[in-house]
Parts: structure tokens; sequence; C-alpha cells
């Protein structure tokens, strides 16, 4: 079983799998008459394939048990995934790079503050959703479309804080 110890999530360390959604190291600009702070372009939604076309849904997750273990890691080889908190909910992420396989060296583990949000590229290898203390609710950006876009890759994991 590979053992992993969730770090704090930042921009530059989540950057090899995508993009952290966090406004406040986001630059804005004023909108309606000056009364709202745009946060434009916070992450790169990616749709591939046939009549693909971006998804927006929540997600509503039950709280999860560290150490969490896992027996498996999923990806959407055709659409990147984005999750943002819409309550403040910490989160942990597990990742590895876009590939047919895993190598458990390149297995990262992260949690979040309860304000930040990520965008998994394409391709790349996650967990499934993993909210720490109390029910979440997420807004959810994917692909939807044709074509399957759920790749599971069994891998037993465990991780802590």
């Amino acid at each position: 079983m590979l053992e992993l110890k969730a770090e704090p999530l930042t921009p530059e360390a989540f950057a090899p799998f995508g993009d952290v959604i966090d406004t406040r190291t986001a630059d804005y600009f004023h909108i309606n008459a000056g009364r709202t702070r745009r946060y434009h372009d916070l992450a790169k939604v990616e749709t591939l394939g046939e009549q693909a076309r971006a998804l927006i849904s929540i997600f509503v997750s039950q709280p999860v048990s560290i150490p969490l273990e896992l027996d498996f890691l999923e990806r959407h080889p055709q659409g990147s995934q984005a999750f943002m908190p819409l309550h403040e909910e910490r989160f942990v992420i597990v990742v590895a790079p876009p590939g047919d396989s895993i190598d458990s060296a390149e297995v990262r583990a992260f949690v979040t503050d309860g304000r930040q949000g990520v965008n998994y590229r394409a391709g790349t290898w996650h967990a499934i959703q993993s909210v720490l203390e109390r029910e979440g609710e997420f807004l959810v950006v994917d692909r939807g479309g044709e074509g399957n876009n759920c790749d599971e890759y069994p891998l037993a994991l465990r991780i802590t804080l």
C-alpha cells in the first residue's frame, strides 16, 4: 500500500496536474457598474472528442475518515474536471500525472484550506471526491458528450494529514 501525507495545496506544487482555483491569489477587474469583482479565467476547461460540451453540476459529498484508504484512482481522458467548494469545505486531493499507468513515485496528496478549488487537467489521475469534517457541496465543471470519459486504475493508498 502506498502511504502519502497530504501537503498544503499551492499553485506551484499542483501545476503538473492542473490549476488551483483561489480568488485570494488571482487578479480581477470590476464589472456591473463597479459592484462586482470578476476573477476571470481561473482554470483551463478542456473538452476533447466528438460533440463535447462543458457541463456545470453540483456534487454533494459525504465526509471521509482519516487516514483515508483508497483502492483506485480515476481519470477523465477527454476533459478537465474542476471542483470548487461552495461553503469552505476542506478536501483531500490525490493525483498522479497522465499516462496509461501510474508510477507510485509520482503520486501526490494535497489538502485544501477550504477556499481553494482545483481543476484536474484532461487525463490526470485523481482520487474520488474526499471532503473532510462535514458534508460538502461543490460546483463542478467537466466534460459531457459521446465516448468513454472515465477510466479507473487499481492502486492501494493510505493518506494522512
